[in-house]
């Protein structure tokens, strides 16, 4: 009785580890190892070079893409404290895009690091109006595009910035609660099919048939 295949297969399992071991190193390429070749009419013929290849995790871009929708949404959240600051500090006398910077220090979220990152920008020559808007465009938010759209036409007409930002103020918060309360109508209709299909069905299960079981029984 021959083991030539057994010891084929051992030493190529040895060659593959030793492969792998090279790759994991940052070995560029793998040493070449001598291995007697198997003899016999069995003997299975192996590469001799053999590369594992190392693929990337499949779901980090699923966490990646999770996280940047968190913090969209977290933007999208702080847009109507934004306007509430910009309100205040243009009432009191600043210019549009001071009363915009004032407003961005005084936010703790993200809208307010991505704010005060575009006006280091303008710090160093870029305009804030680009800026703002390269803001808006990459926040993917509709409100925050009217925030910016309201200050760039204050500032450019002239017009008073605290009355616009206090109506947009007061648009957004009343589209957000018409928008809850139809997630809230909408809420028992989506909860119909578990209801039915998965709850209903276990509560039989638990209090319906053992009372069955026990009636028949007594019957019997």
């Amino acid at each position: 009785m021959t083991s030539a295949p057994l010891v084929a297969s051992l030493l190529a399992a040895c060659a593959v580890l030793a492969a792998a071991g090279a790759v994991a190193s940052g070995a560029s390429t793998s040493p070449a190892i001598a291995l007697p070749a198997p003899r016999g009419p069995s003997a299975t013929v192996f590469p001799r070079d053999r590369r594992v290849e190392l693929r990337p995790l499949s779901w980090l871009p699923l966490v990646r893409s999770r996280r940047e929708a968190r913090r969209r949404a977290a933007i999208d959240a702080e847009v109507p404290q934004l306007l509430d600051l910009v309100a205040a500090s243009s009432s009191a006398g600043l210019s549009a895009s001071l009363s915009l910077r004032r407003a961005a220090e005084a936010l703790r979220g993200p809208l307010g690091a991505e704010l005060l990152s575009a006006f280091a920008a303008v710090d160093l020559g870029a305009r804030w109006r680009d800026e703002l808007n390269a803001l808006a465009e990459r926040a993917g938010s509709p409100d925050l595009r009217r925030t910016v759209a309201a200050l760039i036409r204050s500032e450019t007409l002239g017009s008073s910035l605290v009355d616009a930002t206090r109506d947009l103020a007061d648009d957004v918060r009343r589209a957000r609660r018409a928008a809850r309360m139809e997630r809230a109508r909408a809420a028992p209709v989506k909860m119909l099919f578990p209801l039915v299909f998965l709850v209903l069905p276990a509560f039989l299960l638990l209090t319906v048939v053992p009372v069955l079981l026990t009636t028949l029984r007594s019957i019997r």
